[in-house]
């Protein structure tokens, strides 16, 4: 059965009435002289058709006026086809526009995008005036694109402004911007289209119905999920290339052509079976900085383009810049045994303007700038709140083992004469939320802590090592060894890994500058380094290059280019589980919008104007 969108236009077959009264009304007619009585008959017989309250004779004209504005007011009450049970007046859609988005399901064909797209514009295009649609697109982070509305223009156009972010889909986070319009208006069922490649548990409860529309898979991917270099003997680096392929994906043989500076100096090809990971191994001679790009390309079809490039960048070979006080010799005699790196101060070379690793003990040794730092026997500013140091032997009740920098270092047998003290009532949680993670813990609060702000690492030990028994045992000179290959990985010098898109990498410029960064999709953003130059939080959702410009002579350039190993994958969900243990299965099949019949109406009534019309204008004595 059909129903009315505008059942209040049906007022409007009040119009019949004037209608047909205009065929009652007598005609009015002007008295003319005739030449003969032969004409009084018709006249005779117009006048009984033309009295009140008679039967008027059959007038074909008549019917079609009526007919046609029937048609008119039935269009205007708006009547459609109802496909569903029940229709919600106002519905939330969750569109997907992650990485794996961007998957063709066949070549030249269209992505998943672009199926989300069709889909959300038919139901656009047969969009009743009583639903309104809010349009909300997720990747990484989730976007109200339009508010509740059945504007189809503005519904038109933030659809078609929706383009893939080379990130991955965080789910939760659109539930959360759904869960958050129900504030202001009251709704019980989301629309989600997505391609499912997202995890199939959620901490999400439920406090609405979810209509899971997975799209069509797309075809089988190739890419590169992880590109990373280590520094080797004799100035060269190891780069190390690792492809995957998707669940589906046929065995097929990739080639992987590696540029340096813009320069290809290797290619490699490799068989990539079903669900196979092989890695690829370059030799790369470069002291001096270089910036690395990996191409994949595979004979066979692959549905997902932004996965098959990947950048790096090599840093220039120096040796570590140092800075450990004279007030320390302990550490400093520990350094002097290491190679690669350079011990400040010294008096036969000036310090540079910035540190690679300082060992402070002291607040001014502490203000030095530098990438790693290690505090001896200093409080941070920010954990004075939370512990303070009495003199008084302890020990080391545990530590973690499985930390870099406690690899190879017992501190069971360690007496320290410095007691940090938590204050009350403070738990490991109090830490953690100021970034902070406890590497060594004794009786009453931690002894070592460890946080990574930016590219920035700080390692605190609590209590000074000249006031304990470390300096004498074997693991002492491993600690520093490990400060050290910390502070080695921290700077670049001995480790490099490309970046991932979502947020550029940490970077360490001038303090309180203005910088300009610019990306690829017309990505552009301002920002300014905070008082000890650091910048963090800056978004990447394209794979590319990006630019930084702070006013200096020369541009920084970062690469953020690859996806995240579960967008290559294109590996998908068939139900989701939500923290009530709910679950929502996904269906495949397209839903059928309710089919409006207005312009049928329309179309019927127009017909019947120019059958009007051709009756109206004939020639008389025409059947």
């Amino acid at each position: 059965m059909p129903s009315f969108s505008a059942l209040s236009a049906a007022w409007l077959f009040l119009l019949l009435i004037p209608l047909v009264v205009f065929y009652f009304l007598k005609l009015k007619r002007s008295r003319h002289t005739i030449p003969s009585l032969v004409l009084w008959r018709q006249v005779l017989a117009d006048q009984r058709v033309n009295a009140p309250f008679q039967k008027f004779k059959r007038n074909l004209l008549l019917l079609l006026q009526i007919l046609l504005l029937t048609l008119l007011v039935l269009a205007a009450m708006q009547p459609f086809l109802r496909r569903e049970a029940s229709r919600a007046e106002r519905l939330p859609v969750l569109i997907d526009i992650s990485a794996s988005m961007a998957a063709l399901d066949t070549p030249g064909g269209s992505s998943r995008l672009d199926a989300a797209k069709k889909r959300v514009r038919e139901m656009i295009d047969t969009l009743p005036p009583d639903q309104d649609l809010a349009l909300i697109a997720f990747a990484k982070s989730a976007r109200r694109l339009t508010g509740f509305t059945n504007n189809q223009r503005e519904l038109r156009l933030a659809l078609d402004a929706l383009a893939v972010e080379d990130v991955a889909g965080d789910l939760d986070e659109a539930l959360r911007m759904a869960q958050a319009l129900t504030r202001t208006v009251a709704f019980d069922k989301v629309l989600l289209l997505s391609d499912g490649n997202f995890p199939a548990k959620t901490n999400f409860e439920l406090p609405f119905k979810i209509d899971f529309q997975r799209l069509a898979d797309a075809g089988q991917n190739y890419g590169i999920t992880a590109f990373n270099a280590r520094r080797a003997p004799g100035g060269k680096w190891d780069v190390f290339v690792q492809l995957a392929a998707s669940a589906e994906a046929e065995t097929a043989s990739v080639s992987v052509e590696l540029e340096m500076d813009g320069r290809v100096i290797g290619s490699e090809s490799v068989t990539v079976p079903k669900g196979g990971t092989p890695r690829l191994v370059f030799s790369v001679a470069s002291d001096q900085p270089a910036q690395l790009r990996a191409h994949l390309t595979t004979t066979g079809f692959d549905s997902l383009a932004a996965d098959n490039t990947a950048s790096l960048t090599l840093s220039a070979a120096r040796p570590l810049a140092v800075f450990c006080p004279p007030a320390l010799p302990a550490y400093r005699h520990a350094l002097e045994s290491l190679d690669g790196l350079t011990v400040f101060p010294r008096d036969d070379l000036a310090s540079p303007a910035a540190f690679d690793l300082v060992f402070a003990a002291t607040v001014d040794d502490l203000a030095r700038p530098a990438r790693t730092r290690c505090t001896i026997g200093l409080v941070p500013e920010d954990l004075k709140t939370l512990i303070s140091v009495k003199s008084e032997n302890t020990s080391a009740l545990d530590w973690r083992r499985e930390s870099p920098l406690l690899q190879h270092v017992q501190l069971g047998d360690v007496v320290f004469m410095d007691l940090p003290v938590a204050a009350a009532d403070v738990k490991e949680e109090a830490f953690a939320n100021l970034g902070y993670e406890i590497l060594a813990q004794g009786p009453r609060g931690p002894l070592i802590v460890e946080r990574t702000d930016g590219d920035a690492l700080l390692i605190a030990l609590l209590f000074h090592t000249d006031r304990s028994t470390l300096p004498y045992r074997v693991g002492f000179p491993i600690f520093v060894s490990n400060v050290v290959q910390a502070a080695l990985k921290q700077s670049g010098l001995a480790e490099a890994a490309a970046a991932r898109t979502g947020v550029l990498p940490p970077l360490t410029l001038a303090p309180g500058r203005a910088v300009h960064i610019t990306g690829p999709g017309g990505f552009a953003r301002d920002e300014r380094t905070d008082d000890r130059g650091q910048l963090t939080g800056i978004p990447a959702p394209r794979a590319g290059d990006y630019t930084l410009t702070d006013g200096t002579a020369t541009p920084r350039h970062i690469g953020a280019s690859l996806l995240s190993p579960a967008e290559t994958s294109l590996a998908t969900v068939t139900q989701i589980e939500f923290a009530d243990q709910l679950t929502v299965a996904a269906t495949t099949a397209v839903p059928k919008a309710d089919r409006s019949l207005w312009w049928l109406l329309a179309c019927a009534g127009f017909v019947v104007l120019l059958v009007e019309w051709w009756w109206f204008q004939r020639r008389p004595g025409v059947a």
